[in-house]
């Protein structure tokens, strides 16, 4: 918790100072009442008192209550303050480090995870500094005040508050020692529920082709159990308290109208009004010493599951991104979209094999250079490396003659123009995913958005929609086809005009002639660009200048489509499998 104090601003800090200024003067407003109710019941009780006294006194008592309710509204204000400026921040550091994040980091945390600990954790630790700053500054003074002013009274009534608040504290802290470990547990809960329905409803058509809800179902209410007993048992044995210090309050009210019964017996004349008198300032500021005492507890049953929160959320922030900004903002002169892999090996942070080994080769300025495998060989893997989703692990990527760590992310990637293996589509319009982003050219006018369509083959069905290219998109593209999305997203790219192109199994939707139609217009449209294709289909890269052919993280062939079905088996026994006897002959 004491962490997550260094991201608090001088406003924030300042706002504390004047809120704790204002419990101290409500705490000294709501201490005084007691004293203007005894000289009430003292005036009372005195032979010959005047109604002036009883309305001085009670209008005294009148003026610290709403004193203390005007001071308690300032404070509720500046409490809210706080409280929207502490989590507002939190969720935007907490958002900018993800951002920041290499896969390798989002990877080791998961996104459910960390959606959880941008929300439900921040609210957590929010709500601790909401209320505890209150209760921290307050309740020692309110304890301490009331206790000093009781001190001097009956020792058997001093006897019974003290016995009350030690009774309060020992309950507190056996109660602690069972449900602080279930606070743990409930956050990893939490991420497992997040991460179970995230993953049913996006996986929601492929759940009811195969009939299996009752199987997603099954799952979520293990994960949904498992949550609710752990908060159901926090939460009745936190519950326990309320009756525990209910039981306390009553009990100590009781021990101090036995004792005050016992004295005012044994007292005579006027002393029984001065007894009876101290009874009400004593039970008064009892009560109050037990409020503070309540106040004080509740505090360490909020702050232990706040601080498993800050520490979540702490783990974010303190981890380091492996992807570290260069400075270099150009490549060498008279190089543009030149791409060269020099012995090149890479391995995921989390394991033990290479996915690939000694990689090297050259694509220049100009060529499309595709790569083909099996599953599994590497080839989506190998395109990370170049945008920097990825470090290599040996080896050296270069782009313009300048190694790919050397650079400003930001300027690299303005180079790239990126179609992902799953197409993305955002909530928005047409023409807002295809202008998505920007690689420093200045905002792309309409013109743009429709040329970009129109060779990405989507001016039909795009101009078919309600709306044509101000028509809406949800999120994940739910309203488009598998090939609308591929062409929207390839649309993206070429919006973009970049130097380099990188295609990872982006045609794979889309039939034989729209992919035919499609890589035709993308040859004239980016002769300048170099392109780089992941592809499944032999059909899709036969006309590629260069052929990277990968096997188990290797290259087993470099050449043309020719060139390696005379000298490269992997790629004549993929040919084989797709192509026809006259379709390799000729």
């Amino acid at each position: 918790m004491i962490k997550i104090t260094k991201h608090l601003e001088g406003k924030d800090w300042q706002r504390m100072f004047i809120k704790a200024i204002l419990i101290v003067i409500i705490a000294w407003f709501e201490l005084e009442i007691p004293k203007y109710m005894s000289e009430i019941t003292r005036v009372i009780n005195t032979p010959d008192s005047t109604i002036n006294e009883i309305w001085r006194a009670g209008i005294s008592m009148l003026i610290c209550a709403f004193a203390s309710m005007l001071f308690t509204i300032a404070m509720s204000y500046f409490t809210a303050r706080i409280s929207t400026s502490i989590s507002s921040r939190l969720r935007a550091l907490l958002y900018g480090k993800v951002e920041s994040f290499s896969m390798s980091e989002i990877n080791k945390f998961s996104i459910p995870s960390l959606i959880t600990r941008t929300t439900n954790d921040v609210q957590q630790v929010t709500g601790v500094y909401n209320q505890a700053l209150q209760m921290l500054v307050r309740s020692p003074i309110t304890f301490a005040i009331a206790l000093s002013r009781i001190i001097g009274y009956d020792a058997r009534w001093t006897n019974s508050t003290i016995i009350a608040a030690t009774i309060m504290t020992v309950s507190m802290i056996c109660m602690m020692r069972f449900v602080l470990p279930r606070f743990r547990l409930m956050q990893t809960y939490t991420d497992n529920l997040n991460r179970v329905t995230r993953e049913n409803l996006n996986g929601i058509r492929v759940v009811r082709a195969y009939n299996a809800e009752t199987y997603e179902e099954a799952k979520f209410e293990k994960a949904n159990h498992e949550l609710t007993s752990t908060n159901l048992f926090t939460t009745r044995m936190m519950g326990l308290m309320m009756p525990v210090n209910s039981l306390v309050s009553s009990g100590l009210n009781l021990a101090i109208y036995w004792i005050g019964a016992f004295l005012i017996s044994a007292a005579v004349g006027v002393e029984k009004v001065a007894i009876f008198s101290t009874l009400v300032v004593f039970t008064n500021y009892a009560m109050q010493v037990i409020s503070s005492f309540t106040s004080i507890i509740n505090i360490f049953n909020m702050i232990p599951r706040a601080q498993i929160s800050a520490n979540r959320i702490n783990e974010v922030l303190d981890t380091e991104a492996t992807i570290i900004d260069g400075d270099v903002m150009e490549g060498l002169p008279g190089l543009f979209g030149e791409i060269e892999f020099r012995n090149v090996s890479f391995k995921y942070h989390d394991s033990a094999d290479y996915v690939l080994k000694d990689i090297s080769f050259t694509a220049k300025k100009g060529e499309t250079v595709a790569f083909i495998g099996s599953t599994g060989s590497g080839k989506s893997s190998l395109i990370y490396l170049i945008p920097r989703f990825y470090d290599v692990t040996e080896g050296e990527v270069l782009v313009d003659g300048v190694n790919v760590k050397d650079y400003n992310q930001e300027a690299l990637l303005n180079k790239i123009g990126y179609v992902s293996q799953t197409a993305v589509i955002f909530n928005g319009t047409v023409a807002s995913n295809v202008a998505f982003g920007s690689n420093g050219k200045g905002d792309y006018t309409y013109a743009d958005v429709m040329e970009a369509v129109r060779v990405a083959q989507g001016q039909e069905f795009v101009e078919n929609m309600h709306g044509q290219y101000d028509g809406m998109t949800s999120q994940g593209g739910t309203n488009l086809s598998g090939g609308q999305k591929q062409r929207v997203s390839i649309a993206r790219a070429v919006c973009r005009d970049p130097e380099i192109f990188i295609f990872d199994d982006s045609f794979s939707a889309l039939d034989y002639r729209t992919d035919r139609q499609l890589r035709s217009e993308l040859k004239k449209q980016t002769s300048g660009a170099t392109s780089l294709i992941v592809a499944q289909r032999i059909g899709t890269i036969m006309d590629a200048d260069k052929i990277v052919v990968l096997d188990e993280g290797m290259v087993m062939g470099i050449g043309t489509h020719k060139e390696l079905l005379q000298t490269c088996a992997v790629y004549r026994e993929i040919a084989g499998s797709q192509l026809s006897e006259e379709e390799l002959a000729s």
